[in-house]
């Protein structure tokens, strides 16, 4: 049975999307865990911190918490969630993660780069309890499992699909802060569609700078910047922006032209069910087999460390083809499945920055 604690009250908020996810609390207060287990024995408890946006976004932090989710199903464990709030501090994050490992959670797990001085801090004070780092390598310590993924290998198929299945030679990329993270993705993608078509356009833009990472977190943010590229001619665009995504995929539905999805499988997701003719695919990664495989590993007494990376070559990285409409797309799926072994098997070496 699901028992899941969360830190934090989470608000749904129904405007334009009906799924976003905000905090109405700080989240760095106690867990809340408690000491109810399975068939009377104490249960491990593991928890994660999600990024900004929230358990909700569709993407990120969605493939996070099914992680999280498989592990309780598979494994038996009592999770703990902690939510964002708006704005917020290191000094929150550090609160928010040090509660939950006094908790006695282990793992404890931050979803996104955005937790690695909070990680850094926090790990030295607990050395006997894993973190599991989502998205960054910048921080280490023997009690720390960096989890990162070759995204530009999949953003890279993405431009090679996006590339074939234009039809005006326009596409777009939104990305969602403007960070080395998210230039992978651009880097990727502009390089797929240059190297399918040398004479395609492509329109980039970003959301937001930081320290303002808003371009995570509002929709109406990626439908605004997605609709201007589709005004520039766009038939296909590529956002890898987190709940702001979400936008950019309603406007290319709304103008009857293809929206690439990110981080998880979006034709898939319930809160886009609307939209979901028009995505096209979706660049995947495996954050949720990122989360089990952290959560079971320190359960089975051999804790991750250091940098776990997942690429194209053990499908830690895709491009998802649940879209009927993409799989009909023989001459399309053909060149994404030449490109994916060419990168698999050395022939094509893809770009980390634009």
């Amino acid at each position: 049975m699901r028992r899941i604690t969360r830190i934090t009250t989470v608000g749904i908020a129904t405007a334009a999307l009906a799924l976003s996810a905000t905090a109405c609390g700080k989240s760095s207060t106690d867990s809340g865990a408690s000491s109810s287990s399975t068939s009377g024995s104490k249960a491990t408890k593991v928890a994660i911190a999600y990024d900004i946006g929230g358990r909700g976004d569709q993407s990120f932090n969605d493939a996070a918490y099914a992680g999280l989710k498989k592990a309780e199903d598979e494994l038996g464990v009592k999770g703990s969630e902690a939510e964002p709030s708006q704005g917020e501090s290191d000094a929150d994050k550090v609160a928010r993660l040090t509660s939950l490992a006094r908790a006695g959670n282990n793992p404890v797990i931050g979803v996104g780069f955005s937790y690695a001085p909070a990680i850094a801090k926090v790990a030295k004070a607990f050395p006997k309890t894993t973190f599991g780092l989502i998205d960054d390598t910048s921080v280490t310590a023997p009690n720390i499992a960096n989890l990162v993924f070759n995204e530009e290998q999949g953003s890279y198929l993405a431009g090679v699909a996006a590339a074939k299945a234009s039809k005006s030679g326009t596409v777009g990329f939104i990305g969602g802060v403007e960070v080395p993270l998210i230039k992978k993705f651009e880097a990727g993608f502009t390089q797929g569609v240059k190297d399918t078509n040398p004479k395609a356009k492509v329109l980039t833009q970003y959301l937001t700078q930081p320290p303002n990472f808003d371009g995570f977190s509002k929709p109406d943010l990626g439908k605004a910047a997605a609709q201007g590229q589709l005004d520039k001619g766009a038939d296909v665009i590529y956002a890898a922006a987190g709940l702001a995504g979400s936008g950019a995929i309603e406007a290319a539905s709304a103008a009857g032209k293809w929206a690439i999805g990110v981080d998880s499988d979006q034709y898939k997701q319930a809160g886009l069910a609307s939209y979901k003719d028009q995505i096209l695919t979706s660049v995947t990664k495996d954050v949720q087999g990122s989360v089990f495989n952290v959560i079971k590993s320190v359960k089975d007494g051999k804790p991750q460390t250091g940098e776990i990376r997942y690429g194209l070559a053990a499908n830690g990285v895709g491009l998802a083809d649940s879209n009927p409409a993409y799989v009909k797309m023989t001459d399309v799926t053909a060149a994404v499945e030449k490109a994916k072994q060419a990168i698999v098997d050395g022939k094509i070496t893809v770009k980390t920055a634009p």
